[in-house]
């Protein structure tokens, strides 16, 4: 039975950042424009008026300074307020697969590797832009890969997901080379005329290598164990799909995009992913002082605070728990594998670390990695 590694990871960044403060003043002026268009309806108490948001407000309640989009111009359109990506035609790749393959261009790059060497590709991500065929496929096709692909949505955590499903194809003997994909347009499925979320997402795409450690590289990280939980919760929500297609999330149609209960995501969130981690510790054998960095799902930095300190027995530094979530916001599936990218390069053999993310569903996954020589 093979043994399966990380062998390499790839980062796509959109070249358009949105810093907060233009985010908030473009809400605030379409703030004050629906409020000077519905005066009337307010002023006789059927409708509220909208609250406008700050710069003080989004950092203290997430951490997150900015965030990188597709598009800009239409996020920022208060006539509009959602990206404007043009539809393609069938003969050109998808915008999700086009993203998907530049950070996988880099993984492959990294790892010396290119796309006929990949037996499998796995499309792991939040929002798939189609049903069918799966992006997988068509990131298959662009990078001209054999061999097999699906796609898979487990929300937030579906990076941690697809690397347990990779490594668990290495070890049945199913593939040598897995190629796991996360294009993320976060921005997409965001409702920008919500206060209380507005600000949240960013887009991005990250890649990860998942290889026999026979056919990989020196300096790979040894997949110590992983670990998957899902628990049902309507907390986090978006009911957008093919069943409601007349309406694809207009404005009166604020269910169709992102919702969430913030407050009780917190409460219900951390004590789950904290005692799974500690769980999975225990049955490693692993002490928190075993653990040189967690890689965390970059979604709120409170909330990796409070995890990060439960885990570790101590609130942790920037260098044990590291934060993107302040240029990169919230980006689903490919937060932590974003921080485990930027930061991890400083690992010598035998330094230990989790790469851990959490999300809707309820979902969560653990990655325990362990440098090689």
């Amino acid at each position: 039975m093979s043994r399966p590694v990380i062998s390499a990871t790839g980062l796509y960044t959109p070249p358009n950042s949105i810093s907060n403060a233009e985010l908030v003043a473009s809400f605030n002026a379409w703030v004050d424009k629906w409020n000077s268009e519905n005066a009337a309806d307010i002023a006789a108490g059927a409708l509220q008026a909208k609250q406008p948001s700050s710069v003080e407000f989004i950092e203290k309640a997430s951490g997150i300074k900015s965030r990188f989009v597709i598009d800009k111009e239409g996020v920022l359109d208060t006539g509009r307020m959602t990206p404007n990506i043009a539809e393609r035609p069938n003969e050109q790749i998808s915008v999700l697969a086009e993203i998907a393959v530049n950070a996988a261009k880099e993984a492959l790059a990294k790892a010396g590797k290119d796309g006929r060497q990949v037996d499998a590709v796995i499309c792991a991500a939040s929002n798939m832009q189609r049903a069918y065929p799966a992006m997988a496929v068509e990131v298959q096709a662009a990078i001209g890969a054999e061999g097999f692909a699906f796609d898979m949505n487990v929300a937030c955590s579906s990076a941690t997901f697809g690397i347990q499903t990779g490594a668990d194809f290495v070890r049945a003997g199913h593939a040598k080379t897995v190629l796991m994909v996360n294009p993320e347009i976060c921005s997409g499925h965001l409702n920008f005329t919500d206060r209380d979320s507005h600000f949240i997402f960013g887009d991005v795409a990250t890649a990860v290598l998942i290889e026999a450690e026979e056919v990989a590289g020196k300096g790979a990280w040894n997949i110590l164990g992983t670990h998957l939980k899902t628990q049902f919760s309507n907390n986090i929500r978006n009911n957008f799909g093919f069943l409601n297609r007349g309406d694809p999330g207009g404005m009166g149609k604020a269910d169709k995009l992102f919702v969430q209960e913030g407050r009780k995501v917190f409460k219900e969130v951390v004590p789950m992913v904290s005692g799974m981690i500690l769980g999975e510790m225990d049955r490693l054998g692993l002490k928190a002082s075993d653990l040189k960095r967690l890689w965390l799902h970059q979604a709120n930095a409170g909330m990796n605070r409070l995890i990060a300190e439960r885990v570790l027995g101590h609130e942790a530094s920037e260098d044990e728990s590291p934060t993107v979530l302040d240029t990169y916001a919230n980006t689903s599936s490919a937060g932590s594998i974003i921080a485990f990218h930027k930061r991890s390069q400083d690992f010598k053999a035998g330094d230990k670390g989790l790469i851990c993310s959490f999300g809707a569903g309820y979902s969560a996954g653990t990655v325990f990695v362990e440098k090689m020589a």
